[in-house]
């Protein structure tokens, strides 16, 4: 390949540069092992099959087929995006000609594949036409930006004159396209998912210089999401996380393109990055729920098994490194740093190089990674690009010095200095980095080393050179030490590391334990890790029973317990392990470094509670309520979510999306429509259930099931300005022996719609009985049945109490004991102070409604 020649590069606004990525090298085992794993998977994909939709698009006949998965959907050609970044960037680190070859492949065959307009994709242009006409499409957008971004990747790494040609012809399509717009089709544009396309254009137009392409990526730049957070206010509930974060890197890359004309953009991507990291993310960096951000600090309340997508975390980290680069503020190293290895690292299975979508915050639930070639998630294709590059952000240079941010064993050849910089360490298993220099020249000037000193620092830190003690110069929270360096000199820095725990802002009794820079979780076995699908394919893990997910301080409150942390988190000797100590837990759960957690169940966030206290039973009855919900969902979708409507096959006639207080909205109107396919369970009663607005009462809305009229409703509800939900029966006649009812709604009137989540679930079981009842001690007057509602035991004068063990006919029913509900998966010790004691116990059904009642008179006998 040869160098574009004549490209205009613009100067970029930065303080610090990363070096090239042949110039640092990985050591760490763990690293390489996962840099080898993705290269190799890499190397397995049929050239001939990523490009087949594109052939197909243009007219060509087939070489292969396309792959399956999102690969044969209307986002078909994102992969080979991400691919060609993926593959670009291992190129740059490792200079194979094996990859060289493949890029060059693929790119003569993009060359064949464009059209005479500059277009180039896997789907026709009308899905272009349908987000401007308000017609269903999914994201065709997104996928474009993946396109432009690998081919631009392409370029820097290889100097293509076959990448540079595809993509500025590309851009000046874009430019084509969307000079044309007027102000309410941009606005329809940008209100579907577009990826980073302010993004990759900025970034196009600093190697072509083509003022068309700058302009291209300004009709991009939201202005009416920019201009609120850039004031402070934080808008985000609501807003699809993985399609804000990219318009925030874009925005940056308008200021890194054109400099300080444009510092809004800058203080903007600030003021966002303040507001994800402060106020929507977990303790590992990930954020969001179903893809979406809730409201600001309102983080326990949305744990479950569909928070933290990957992506999120991807670009956050994109968002960092850019951030840092401009600002040298080392908070922006200290989230890298914590998120690269709590939610990257973690999401990767490092026997298979796979990959995650979703990071479950929910206690009890287990990794779930992709497939080689089913799935092709937009998780794939950033996993692709992670571990990728996992060299990028390990060392930045400017100002005459080197920056050391990430604490790994890996090499710099830092030709600008002069000098080579090799580190060795292995945290968090052990507390000191050390670093061996060699010169590459005789006589160098002066070199300054900047070594951050991380915000999990657990005491001062200490420096060494070439063994004797160094007072640290310290500049912000870098340590700096300049000097003339000479061959061999060697460096040690030790950075204490403790346990310690972070609470949630909405839960200060929810504790996630760290050690240093890792996370740590425990490990809740393997039983029933059975994997359900949500969206397009994407595959969840399930919960289907009840996992304890609190822990009960002995004798003390949570908050003195988690003020003596030091005595109750304690470290098993030899090991990066720790148990508990002062709980009902105590020597049951062990927690290590999660990203290293693989094969089973695990607990990150554990609730620290009370015995028999409100916000126990409080608990305990929030749990089981989500419990039954997510079995008794036969299928489910949150209306709005491009990728879950199209699974959906989603119809419609003048029908809009729009977000409501954070919800969004599906909604029509004057006779306006929309409908999806739902799964059902056939010859059974199944129920609709839909959330609505209290806003939208007195408004009407029809609904069929599969072309008869299933309610023609008047929407009400007494409770104001809330969001509520309603069930509707479709009665097993009605469902015969179908798998699939079409679910339409009609909108006779005024603008009206539906909310969130729209579900279609089986009734709650109404058995209220006990299935099992025994005691440690003590014999009863009768053998346990179901329908027996009394009983007596009789136990020996001297027993001060004995252990109940009550098991339910639905374990998403309630069983109260003494009017407590409690947890009947763990044994209840009931204490006896007199000679004779009445236990009354209650039993709930699923429905939380049919109860039973059951009375053990507990009878102290002498002749015992």
């Amino acid at each position: 390949m040869t160098t574009h020649n004549t490209v205009s590069h613009k100067q970029g606004r930065s303080t610090l540069h990363s070096f090239r990525m042949d110039q640092v090298a990985v050591t760490d085992p763990y690293f390489v092992n996962a840099f080898s794993k993705e290269v190799l998977y890499l190397k397995s994909y049929d050239l001939d099959r990523l490009v087949a939709g594109f052939r197909e698009n243009r007219g060509l006949s087939a070489k292969s087929e396309k792959y399956p998965g999102w690969e044969s959907t209307e986002i078909r050609g994102h992969t080979l995006g991400h691919y060609l970044s993926a593959l670009s960037q291992s190129y740059e680190t490792t200079r194979s000609t094996h990859l060289l070859k493949r890029l060059e492949y693929l790119l003569e065959e993009l060359a064949i594949c464009q059209f005479e307009s500059g277009y180039l994709s896997a789907f026709p242009e009308q899905l272009f036409d349908n987000v401007e006409n308000r017609q269903p499409a999914w994201v065709p957008w997104y996928t474009m930006h993946k396109i432009i971004a690998g081919l631009t990747a392409a370029y820097r790494a290889t100097g293509s004159n076959t990448a540079y040609t595809l993509v500025t012809r590309l851009g000046s399509w874009v430019y084509d396209r969307s000079s044309g717009w007027s102000t309410e089709i941009q606005e329809r544009v940008l209100s579907v998912e577009y990826g980073g396309m302010n993004d990759c254009l900025y970034e196009l137009y600093n190697i072509s210089g083509d003022e068309h392409h700058l302009q291209a990526a300004h009709m991009f730049d939201e202005l009416s999401l920019f201009t609120p957070v850039h004031e402070g206010h934080d808008i985000l509930k609501g807003k699809h996380a993985n399609t804000t974060i990219p318009k925030f890197l874009g925005a940056l890359n308008r200021y890194r393109v054109l400099g300080e004309s444009e510092r809004f953009y800058l203080e903007a991507a600030q003021q966002f990055w303040d507001m994800v990291v402060f106020h929507h993310s977990y303790v590992t960096g990930g954020n969001s729920e179903w893809e979406h951000f809730g409201d600001p600090d309102m983080l326990d309340a949305e744990r479950s098994n569909f928070t933290a997508e990957t992506c999120n975390t991807y670009n956050m980290l994109k968002l960092s490194r850019e951030l840092y680069k401009i600002t040298g503020d080392a908070k922006y190293m200290d989230f890298y740093e914590n998120t690269f290895i709590n939610a990257i690292l973690s999401s990767q299975n490092p026997h298979t190089g796979m990959t995650m979508y979703f990071q479950p915050m929910a206690t009890g639930y287990f990794k779930v990674y992709s497939s080689p070639f089913d799935h092709f998630w937009c998780c794939t294709g950033t996993g692709m690009e992670s571990f990728t590059k996992l060299n990028d952000s390990l060392y930045f240079h400017g100002s005459g010095g080197i920056h050391v941010n990430q604490y790994v064993s890996s090499t710099v050849l830092a030709e600008e200095y002069g000098i080579e910089l090799t580190q060795t360490a292995n945290f968090p298993y052990d507390d000191t980095a050390e670093f061996r220099i060699r010169t590459l020249k005789e006589a160098g000037q002066p070199v300054a080393l900047h070594l951050r000193l991380p915000h999990w620092l657990a005491g001062a830190a200490e420096l060494t050179l070439n063994g004797q003690k160094l007072v640290i110069d310290l500049s912000g929270r870098y340590a700096v030490l300049e000097r003339e360096w000479s061959d061999g000199d060697t460096l040690r820095l030790r950075l204490p590391m403790k346990a310690s725990y972070r609470t949630l802002p909405d839960a200060p009794n929810v504790a996630a334990f760290r050690y240093g820079p890792v996370v740590l979780s425990a490990a809740l076995g393997t039983e029933d890790l059975a994997e359900s699908a949500t969206g397009v394919a994407v595959s969840v893990p399930t919960r289907n029973m009840l996992v304890k997910d609190f822990i009960t301080p002995a004798g003390q409150s949570a908050e003195r317990w988690l003020e003596d942390f030091d005595q109750h988190f304690i470290q098993l000797e030899g090991e990066l392990a720790f148990i508990l100590r002062g709980t009902d837990e105590d020597g049951r759960l062990v927690f290590t470094p999660h990203y290293k957690q693989h094969d089973e169940r695990y607990g990150i966030y554990w609730k620290l509670v009370e015995a028999d206290s409100a916000e126990l039973q409080e608990h305990i009855l929030q749990g089981k309520q989500r419990q039954r919900i997510q079995e008794a969902t036969i299928d489910s979708l949150p209306v709005g979510n491009d990728q879950y409507e199209l699974e959906h096959q989603i119809r419609g006639e003048h029908t809009t999306v729009a977000t409501w207080d954070g919800y969004n909205i599906r909604q029509a109107e004057n006779n306006g429509w929309f409908s999806y396919r739902m799964k059902v369970l056939p010859q059974r009663d199944n129920y609709l259930s839909i959330t609505y607005f209290s806003g939208n009462n007195g408004k009407a809305i029809d609904i069929y099931a599969d072309g008869k009229l299933l309610a023609s409703d008047t929407l009400m509800t007494d409770k104001p300005r809330s969001f509520y939900t309603k069930s509707y029966l479709i009665p097993a006649e009605a469902v015969q022996d179908r798998t699939e009812l079409e679910i339409k709604f009609v909108i006779p009137g005024g603008m009206n719609g539906i909310f969130d989540l729209l579900r279609m679930m089986t009734g709650f079981d109404q058995r209220a009985e006990l299935d099992s009842l025994s005691f440690d001690a003590g014999t009863l007057d009768h053998p346990f049945t179901a329908d027996r509602s009394d009983y007596i035991l009789s136990v020996p004068s001297e027993t001060q109490s004995v252990v109940l063990r009550a098991g339910l006919a639905h374990k998403n029913g309630l069983l109260y004991c003494s009017g407590i509900l409690i947890d009947d998966t763990q044994p209840r010790t009931v204490s006896l102070p007199g000679d004779s004691t009445v236990l009354a116990l209650t039993v709930k059904a699923e429905d939380h409604a049919a109860a039973k009642d059951y009375s053990i008179t507990i009878i102290k006998n002498p002749a015992l």
